[in-house]
């Protein structure tokens, strides 16, 4: 799944032994979480550390992320990994006008925890807090502080149409990955590659 961000760092530290590459992991509640932790346990060692960030709202993913990470560490001791909390950008059923001041307010913590962690490469599939780090680390890029590689996962339930944190992040990710061909069809600059979670 991640071979290509992967070859790209590898020609960054050309001629180098090939360090670790941070991640940095926009994880949700529900199912969200679920399938990212899915994604990860396909992911080598050499993704580390791993940085994850929930909402504050967020209960349930705390819980599953330390357990993911507890079992990990059985197969690679080394494995490190951080805990950060943002403010959730939007509520379910939370208006428009309204959602558009709580995402800003969550980028404004988003955008100091995007500098300090710096992360090579931010793996996301959907949930409303990913927009605000996503457009952190965009915007660092922009100002060539750090460029971090942005990979998109939409949600296998999505058939036919994308999140609204599709809609947004497929105008800035660097990967866009869907797990339906009919959505192949509608944004072409996704990537196909069939079922991955």
């Amino acid at each position: 799944l991640l071979f290509v961000p992967l070859v790209l760092l590898n020609r960054r530290h050309r001629g180098r032994r090939t360090p670790p590459f941070s991640l940095l992991v926009v994880a949700g509640s529900g199912g969200h979480t679920t399938e990212i932790l899915r994604l990860l346990s396909c992911l080598s060692e050499s993704y580390s550390p791993r940085h994850y960030v929930l909402a504050d709202s967020d209960k349930m993913s705390e819980a599953k992320i330390r357990s993911f990470e507890q079992k990990r560490a059985e197969t690679f001791p080394e494995s490190q990994f951080s805990l950060d909390r943002i403010p959730r950008s939007r509520e379910v059923r939370q208006s428009w006008i309204s959602s558009v001041v709580t995402t800003l307010h969550s980028i404004l913590y988003s955008l100091p925890l995007t500098y300090k962690r710096k992360p090579d490469l931010i793996l996301c599939n959907g949930p409303g807090t990913c927009v605000p780090v996503c457009l952190s680390a965009f915007l660092l890029g922009l100002l060539r502080i750090k460029k971090t590689i942005i990979v998109y996962v939409e949600s296998i339930c999505r058939v036919e149409t994308l999140s609204l944190s599709g809609k947004i992040l497929y105008y800035f990710s660097d990967y866009f990955i869907v797990q339906w061909p009919d959505l192949k069809k509608k944004y072409p600059k996704s990537v196909y590659l069939g079922r991955i979670v």
